[in-house]
Order: structure tokens, then sequence, then C-alpha cells
């Protein structure tokens, strides 16, 4: 396997904000702003698309939405594309897109979480050309607690280098800021202790694999069809194999332990040698856990599964390259993930 990453991001380049799924309401246009600033304050410039805004549940017609996405995409002066958050049917856009023209541009990092998970899994799988599963535009104001990266940090880093992230050890249990009231807030409220934890058992964990996966609730529906060939990725990574992560968002612990399962039969845990699973704020049910759920659907497949792992809807977040060789350590004094972007 032999990835390809988007050259490293100096100021003065391009960095391209559409939506493909959900659009930014007005009264959301000020925590926008302030998260362009954001992103301008690092030296880059900033261009917005026409695809941005509120028109429903999406930001435009997925007609329109795959034909900006696409331009940006195969634009040489664009050098990363991030959506301003995730929505819901961002899977409308897949065969929309020309993958051989995608496959033939010069790389660019695109960046996102939730439901940006069905575009930027299969832009990885389908084109070797490395993504970056981490906070949203609307995240990006916010500080990185230490330990921790952001994606405009990552999106900076040259082929071959290679960086730690450490939990901080806190999160935030309930409730989230109110963009509307407070639009510049920058500050993560981490009321909350927890560490990361095995689930398959006890001992000290470290383990190695390229890194692939993203939210359940979208890559359920992706798993099993040519968007999402997680056997051929798995394959072509051979004898490194894989570290799949995965996160729920919302749905409740029934309906995750069916996207598992789904998940499962469609192969996207083929190579896997180690399951990594983000925290999550999902309800349980009363006879079944988000953790529970979990086990019922991957306990069978024999290998390490490590839960409230930073990589999910629960802030704070941590990003994950995917396509990046990933070190795992969990251990009762340290948890770290390592990745090299080679």
């Amino acid at each position: 396997m032999d990835p390809r990453y988007p050259a490293p991001l100096r100021p003065g380049d391009r960095v391209a904000v559409t939506a493909p799924s959900s659009g930014v309401p007005d009264v959301l246009r000020a925590r926008l702003e302030a998260a362009i600033r954001t992103v301008e304050s690092r030296g880059f410039e900033v261009v917005t698309g026409s695809c941005l805004y509120d028109q429903g549940h999406v930001s435009a017609p997925a007609e329109d939405r795959a034909r900006e996405l696409m331009t940006l995409l195969t634009d040489p002066t664009i050098r990363a594309v991030v959506p301003p958050w995730g929505g819901q049917t961002a899977i409308d856009l897949l065969p929309l897109l020309d993958w051989d023209a995608l496959r033939a541009a010069e790389p660019t990092w695109v960046v996102g979480y939730s439901d940006m998970s069905t575009i930027i899994t299969p832009l990885t799988l389908l084109t070797g050309v490395a993504t970056v599963h981490g906070n949203n535009l609307m995240d990006t104001p916010y500080r990185a607690p230490e330990g921790l990266l952001t994606w405009l940090d990552i999106v900076t880093m040259t082929p071959g280098t290679t960086f730690t992230q450490l939990p901080p050890g806190r999160h935030r249990a309930h409730g989230r800021d109110d963009y509307v009231e407070t639009p510049e807030v920058d500050t993560f409220t981490l009321d909350t202790p927890g560490r990361w934890r095995r689930l398959d058992g006890d001992g000290d964990l470290e383990v190695t694999g390229r890194l692939i996966g993203g939210c359940i609730e979208t890559l359920a529906d992706v798993a099993g069809t040519p968007y999402a060939d997680v056997p051929a990725f798995a394959a072509a990574a051979g004898d490194e194999g894989l570290l799949v992560y995965v996160e729920a968002c919302e749905h409740d612990a029934g309906e995750i332990c069916r996207h598992l399962h789904g998940m499962r039969l469609a192969g996207f845990f083929t190579g896997a040698n180690a399951v990594i699973v983000g925290r999550t704020s999902a309800p349980g049910l009363p006879s079944l856990s988000q953790e529970e759920a979990v086990l019922d659907a991957l306990g069978g497949l024999g290998v390490p599964i490590v839960a409230e792992v930073e990589c999910g809807h629960v802030p704070p977040y941590m990003p994950i390259v995917n396509g990046a060789r990933g070190r795992l350590v969990c251990t009762a004094d340290r948890n770290e993930l390592t990745q090299t972007l080679a």
C-alpha cells in the first residue's frame, strides 16, 4: 500500500469551504464567520462555495453539490476542502462524483466527520488519497487541549511526519455551546473525567495498522458497496493490517448494534488488528448499553476493542488520518495514538 498524501499547506494557500450535506442557516452565520477567521489567522486564504447555506436538509440539490465538490477537488490552487459540518444525505453525491478524475487529480486535503465520513472514507478507499477525520469548520475556533491537535495542524505536515496524540482525560458529557449567543466561543467545556479502556478484556495493548473508519450511522449505508470496499483496502495493506475506528453520533444502542452487525457482514472490519470506538453520548436501551452493542456485534472478531476514544461527536476531538500508519497504546498509565503519514 502506498497512500497519497496532499502537499502540506503553507501561508497563502487556499482553503475552500463547501457543504456537501447540510448548509448553514442565517442564524449561525456569525459562527461561520468566526470559524473562517480562525482559518485565515493561520495565513490561509478562504474561498467559500455557493453550496454552503441552508436550503432545508441540504445546502443545494445533489447535482450542484457534487459539481462544486468536483470543481474544488480538481482545482490545483485549492489545497484543502472543509465543510461547515455534516448533515444527513451526503450519500447522494457518491454516484455523481467522477472518481477517475479524482484519482488523476493532484491530492487535496479533505476534512470532516459525521456525515462527511460518507465522502472522506470512500475518497481514501477509492483514490488512495489520505483524508482527515477531524473537527469540522464550525468546530475549528476551539483550541485543542494539550495533547491533541486540530485539522489545521495536520494539513501543514509533510509526508513522512509522525505525530502522537494523548487524550486530556476529560470530556464534555452533556450539552453544547450556543453558537447563536456565543459565536466566538473557543474554549471547550470539559467537565467529566474519562480515559480509554478495553472492552474485550484486560491487559496492556500496543497494536499497529493502517487507519480507516468513521461515523457508524453514515458508513453503515455504504459498507459492502463499491464505495466502501474495506476488504480491498485490507488486502492492499497486507501484513500491516488495519486499525478500524468507528463512532456513534445519536442512534440508540439497538440501532448501533444492528448497524455494526451489518458492517461486519459487509466486510468493513476485514483485516482489523483492533477496533477503536469513539466516545458517544448516544442513548442505550434498558437491556443494551452502547458498549454492549459494540461487543454484541464485534466481540466475535477476536481482536482488541478500545472504547472511549476522542474520535467522535463528544468534545474534544482527536483527528485521525484515513490511510496513515497507526500505533495504538492502551495501558493502565498510558493512552496514545501515533500516526505516520507514510
